[in-house]
């Protein structure tokens, strides 16, 4: 089975292919397909298409949308120094400073996480960019993954960009000895119309 442009893997059972199910943004759709334990460098997940849109709504809700190839590790596939790379872009619209928590997860479990408040901005570009790092595998408790990056966005006031980054390690939760699927959520801080998020790329590679 042809999984991305750069690595060909062999049909086996009982592995997951990642894609998300846009009747509801907050579940992901898992298809059988073969493990991708130990795979070489190179791509392994393009979105094919625009997220849900996050709107009028203080609920927490995935940015990530179906596309080609994985964003599912499955059990006990993952090994130390494994690194990937996420690069995420799409639009933002929001009132005056609204409350915005950016999310990464794997499953129920957050790795990184970015709290912003947004000014009034209009119909502008976010870039979300994230390295993760494995550095011990195991149970939870044991097992360890090293998550940094940055968010930044346009504003209606200003030409420039405006943004935060993040640095943590998740050495409590991270479990290795379970699946593990990677989905980014956001979160408004309230229910307003004028607050609307979604994505346009996102792009997985595995750099080690």
């Amino acid at each position: 089975m042809k999984v991305n442009n750069y690595n060909t893997v062999a049909p086996a059972l009982n592995d997951k292919l990642f894609g998300t199910d846009t009747s509801n943004n907050n579940e992901t759709a898992n298809f059988t397909i073969q493990s991708i334990a130990n795979l070489v460098t190179g791509g392994l997940f393009a979105q094919t298409s625009k997220s849900p849109v996050v709107n009028n709504t203080n609920k927490e809700k995935s940015i990530v949308d179906g596309g080609v190839g994985t964003l599912t590790v499955p059990a006990n596939g993952f090994s130390v120094g494994d690194s990937f790379v996420a690069h995420l872009t799409g639009h933002i619209s929001s009132a005056n400073n609204q409350g915005l928590h950016i999310r990464i997860k794997s499953g129920s479990v957050v790795l990184a996480d970015a709290n912003l408040t947004i000014p009034t901005t209009t119909t502008k570009h976010w870039t979300l960019d994230i390295t993760f790092t494995v550095r011990a595998i195991g149970a939870a408790g044991t097992a360890s993954i090293a998550s940094g990056g940055m968010f930044t966005y346009n504003k209606d006031a200003s030409t420039a960009f405006d943004g935060l980054n993040f640095s943590t390690e998740n050495n409590t939760t991270f479990d290795t000895t379970v699946s593990n699927t990677l989905d980014i959520t956001a979160q408004w801080s309230a229910a307003n119309a004028a607050n609307i998020i979604y994505s346009e790329v996102f792009t997985l590679t595995k750099i080690k």
